[in-house]
C-alpha cells in the first residue's frame, strides 16, 4: 500500500500487515502514520488525499468556530484509535478559503471522507464519539 508522508509528501510503500507497526518515511524518517490529525493546506491536500492508500477523513473547521473547538478532542482521539485503518486530517477553512470553496463547504465543522481521491461521504456538525464511530463503521 502506498502512504503519503505527512511531513515531506514522499510516497512510501508499506505492507498492509505492517500498518500498525509505526512505519517511518524512507525519505525523511518521520512517522508515516501519526496518531494525531494531519494539517493539510492547498499545496498538500490533493497529493495526500489523492495518493494515500488509506481512507482519509478530513475535518473542515475554523479557529473561531465554537463547535469546531469542542469537536477537536474527539477528532484527535479517533485519529489515534483508527491509526492504520484511516487517516485523519484537518483543513483550516479560514486559512484555506479556496480549498473550502472547491469542496463546497457550507457549514463547519464538516467531515468529508475520501477514498482514492474521491469524496464518498460527508456529514456536517460536531459528532459525539460514538456517532462518529458508527458513521465511520459504514466506510472503514
Amino acid at each position: 500500500m502506498e502512504l503519503v508522508c505527512p511531513h515531506c509528501g514522499a510516497l512510501n510503500r508499506v505492507p498492509e500487515a505492517r500498518l500498525r507497526d509505526r512505519p517511518k518515511c524512507g525519505k525523511c524518517g518521520a512517522e508515516v502514520i501519526p496518531a494525531a490529525p494531519i494539517n493539510l493546506n492547498n499545496a498538500s491536500f490533493d497529493r495526500f488525499v489523492g495518493r494515500d492508500g488509506l481512507p482519509v477523513l478530513v475535518d473542515f473547521w475554523a479557529p473561531w468556530c465554537g463547535p469546531c473547538k469542542q469537536f477537536a478532542p474527539t477528532f484527535s482521539q479517533m485519529a489515534g484509535q483508527y491509526a492504520g485503518r484511516a487517516r485523519f486530517a484537518k483543513v483550516d477553512t479560514e486559512a484555506e478559503q479556496a480549498l473550502a470553496s472547491r469542496h463546497a463547504i457550507r457549514s463547519i465543522p464538516t467531515l468529508a471522507l475520501f477514498k482514492g481521491g474521491q469524496e464518498i461521504d460527508r456529514v456536517s456538525g460536531a459528532l459525539p464519539g460514538q456517532q462518529l464511530q458508527a458513521w465511520l463503521a459504514k466506510h472503514v
